[in-house]
């Protein structure tokens, strides 16, 4: 690491600054990102200033003693190249330990991850667009404010679809203001979950998770809806081809795709379920 490199954990201005990178990139960060990616962990968001000027980030949060999660992982324009992307990226690993890790990285990447012990799993596809009229519900299928729910059911619902307990996100995510958060009720029992939350640019849906795509369907319409969404975009898991088509049927159509990759055996979670993740940045 050059002398003049430092790597510290980000402020709130270098998670602003940070996020203004992603928009640059096309990402498409949302509104309250800031403040909720910070809380999932504190520690978990670094930076690497050359001469003081932050030149590059990553987020390497941690799920637990098991798990973690890096993404976020951006250098400057000016900056790639040098090797200031990597010192980050090496901080960041460390932080993590000997948790198995996922990400979401772009295609042109997947080589330097495999590098780094890193192996593909699936893609996932974003879908964008201004979403068409809202599915109708089905039949004994009953959407309701999230918050209404127990905590502790929806906490027991979200890890089916995710590696590890992510209590505090979750808690954060579904009562943020701003997002919207839906639960699909039937015969009595949790049958889907999702989240709608605004954007620099339109909306962003995730987590979907749903029983099947009637509901998924029926979720993606309620939180368009709700929110008054003009446009949408949806992270879709490749390998469901339910939801690929679910995206479809909105009038969404790709506009990029990640790969999402695990230091070892993919995590045995609910594919069938995950119709779109929840952020590329956190998992």
């Amino acid at each position: 690491m050059p002398a003049s490199l430092s790597i510290r954990v980000m402020s709130a201005d270098d998670m602003d600054r940070a996020l203004d990178w992603a928009a640059a990139e096309g990402w498409n960060p949302g509104r309250g990102d800031a403040a909720l990616f910070r809380a999932a962990d504190p520690t978990g968001f670094l930076v690497a200033a050359l001469d003081g000027e932050p030149v590059a980030c990553v987020a390497v949060v941690r799920y637990g003693p098991a798990f973690g999660f890096l993404g976020f992982y951006i250098a400057t324009p000016a900056a790639r190249g040098k090797g200031h992307g990597m010192a980050v990226w090496r901080a960041g690993m460390a932080h993590l330990g000997d948790r198995m890790v996922g990400l979401d990285g772009v295609p042109a990447q997947q080589d330097n991850y495999r590098k780094s012990g890193f192996r593909l799993a699936w893609r996932n596809v974003r879908y964008q667009g201004a979403p068409n009229e809202p599915a109708s519900v089905p039949r004994g299928v009953t959407l309701v404010d999230a918050r209404s729910l127990p905590f502790d059911k929806l906490a027991a619902y979200d890890a089916r679809f995710f590696p590890a307990p992510r209590d505090g996100f979750l808690a954060n995510w579904t009562t943020a203001p701003g997002h919207v958060a839906l639960a699909a009720i039937h015969d009595g029992a949790l049958a889907g979950l999702g989240v709608i939350r605004p954007c620099r640019l339109g909306f962003k849906i995730g987590p979907l998770y749903a029983a099947d795509a009637a509901i998924a369907a029926a979720l993606v319409g309620g939180l368009c809806r709700r929110a008054s969404a003009d446009i949408v975009a949806l992270d879709v898991p490749e390998p469901n081809q339910a939801a690929v088509r679910l995206a479809e049927s909105f009038g969404l159509a790709p506009a990029f795709e990640t790969a999402r990759m695990y230091t070892g055996a993919a995590p045995e979670i609910d594919r069938a379920g995950l119709y779109g993740v929840t952020t590329f940045e956190l998992g």
